[in-house]
């Protein structure tokens, strides 16, 4: 009898999950690069587009796209994948599949900058209206709804500052309103937090991040139940082109067989690191989900399996921060994260540029963060480095 791969483990998911070897039999995932494909007759080109099986142009899929999305899907405990060119293509995609002119959208308030753009800028354009809310707050979420509200959007754990939200709660209120709930799960990965598991609808990637970890190549991913993948976002995802490219699909395949060790590693490392922060002196306030400090440590604990590999730290000023960053002599500076190389960033000056400072000030964003990802290098290699930092700062 066959095995159902839906009965493996995590790591024989990450290894093997959506194989579909040539008939060259190949041990490495193939690479497809092509943009189309050939029928062996008319009357099969018919037949694929109408719906039948195989491919039939990149836009609309790929054999090598398809493993990495079988995979992702297996890992996730989601019916369908999707993946698309970045992951604030899949953010996007997310919610413009589900609204529409004069539909109303409730979103937490701690976003990524180019989320909020989205939401802020160009939503607007088309009617839609959105309320931020608070969203460790249960009750602003009850609040904030409208008779036309159709979708929540949260970030758990969030940028910059790690804010968590109880997404179980946050779904109850979501479908009692008719809503749908997307979930920006980038932060906690899906080794450490399963939203469809806890009731959101649709999960979001960017997989640039841990699921790549190697600063290589951009990617995003949506995922959920096959109904509301298909109704809401196949016909969109074939006609507007977001497609991921194979190349980035095949590089972002092999990344995930090793993703749970790089995610686990990382986060011993984080912990670690955490601890300098926090028991240095010289930091105000250290936020780590990690750590039995964190504001939302009895949701952390619900709800997440582990801590995540970003740090988030407050030294007072954009004077402090800076000359903490220009300090660092191992850990780059650099606005992404989830790499295999530690880097850190100050949030005001870069990925949360964009946000005007009242609503930075909302959500606790002062001057003197710094955002920290820890890679995969030596924790003490590490911690003498942003102890020396420190000092400087």
């Amino acid at each position: 009898m066959a095995e159902d791969p839906r009965d493996w483990e995590t790591e024989t998911r990450l290894v093997r999950g959506g194989m579909a070897r040539s008939p060259y039999g190949e041990i490495s995932e193939a690479l497809y690069l092509t943009q189309s494909f050939a029928y062996d007759s008319a009357e099969s080109a018919d037949e694929r587009f109408a719906g039948g099986p195989g491919f039939i142009y990149q836009r609309f899929g790929n054999p090598t796209t398809q493993m990495f999305e079988d995979r992702l899907a297996l890992l996730e405990g989601a019916e369908v994948c999707r993946a698309t060119a970045s992951g604030m293509a899949a953010v996007h995609v997310a919610l413009t599949g589900l609204l529409r002119a004069g539909d109303h959208l409730v979103a937490g308030r701690a976003l990524f900058g180019s989320c909020r753009w989205i939401i802020s800028e160009w939503l607007p354009r088309f009617g839609v209206e959105t309320t931020y809310v608070d969203a460790t707050d249960i009750d602003a979420w009850k609040n904030a709804v409208r008779p036309n509200t159709k979708a929540f959007l949260v970030e758990s754990p969030a940028n910059p500052l790690l804010e968590v939200t109880a997404i179980g709660a946050v779904a109850e209120i979501a479908h009692a309103a008719g809503a749908k709930l997307v979930v920006d799960n980038v932060f906690a990965t899906p080794i450490f937090q399963k939203p469809l598991a806890l009731g959101a609808d649709i999960v979001v990637y960017s997989a640039t991040k841990h699921i790549d970890g190697q600063g290589r190549v951009l990617g995003g991913a949506i995922l959920g139940a096959e109904p509301i993948m298909t109704e809401s976002y196949k016909d969109l995802l074939r006609h507007t082109g977001p497609a991921l490219s194979p190349f980035n699909s095949w590089v972002l395949l092999k990344a995930l067989e090793t993703l749970e060790l790089r995610v686990r590693k990382q986060t011993e490392n984080a912990g670690k690191v955490a601890n300098v922060f926090a028991s240095s002196g010289k930091v105000k306030k250290t936020i780590y989900c990690g750590r039995p400090d964190h504001p939302q440590a009895a949701i952390i604990a619900n709800q997440m399996t582990g801590g995540g590999n970003v740090v988030a730290f407050d030294l007072g000023s954009r004077e402090a921060a800076f000359r903490f960053l220009n300090a660092l002599e191992i850990v780059d500076i650099s606005n992404n994260l989830g790499d295999a190389k530690s880097m850190a960033t100050h949030p005001c000056t870069t990925t949360h540029r964009s946000m005007p400072e009242a609503e930075r000030l909302e959500i606790g964003l002062t001057e003197g963060w710094v955002r920290m990802s820890v890679g995969l290098e030596g924790a003490g290699d590490l911690s003498r480095d942003v102890s020396r930092a420190l000092d400087a700062a």
